[in-house]
């Protein structure tokens, strides 16, 4: 099992910039890659937005690609969303995620509780 809060989200004009975290606790160890998704308002499906392996490799969904930016603190086992840049489209709902794999090869993705963006044009 792993535990994911996030933090760091809020208000800011368009322009300015945010800096989301995502703590985790629990198994850890077995934690493969973590990243960020997000569901804008009115909209079904979630966009992916970053990730990260447990590698360091990291790689970007196309509204994020120079703007933001995703790191890991593996001593406090938090990874950061550096979001600079912001754009009204960036209003959503931001949401950690965990690709976890046990020994035995049983994978399973956990998520937090997600924090709310929202940029002011």
């Amino acid at each position: 099992q792993v535990q994911l809060v996030e933090s760091g989200g809020g208000s800011v004009q368009a322009g300015g910039s945010l800096r989301l975290s995502c703590s985790a606790s629990g198994s850890i160890f077995s934690i493969t890659a973590m990243g960020w998704y997000r569901q804008a308002p009115g909209k079904q499906q979630r966009e992916s937005v970053a990730a990260i392996t447990s590698g360091g490799s990291t790689n970007y969904g196309d509204s994020a690609k120079g703007r933001f930016t995703i790191s890991r603190d593996n001593a406090k086992n938090t990874v950061f969303l550096q979001m600079n840049s912001l754009k009204a489209e960036d209003t959503a709902v931001y949401y950690c995620y965990a690709n976890w794999v046990s020994g035995s090869g049983y994978r399973n993705q956990y998520w937090g509780q997600g924090t709310q963006v929202t940029v002011s044009s």
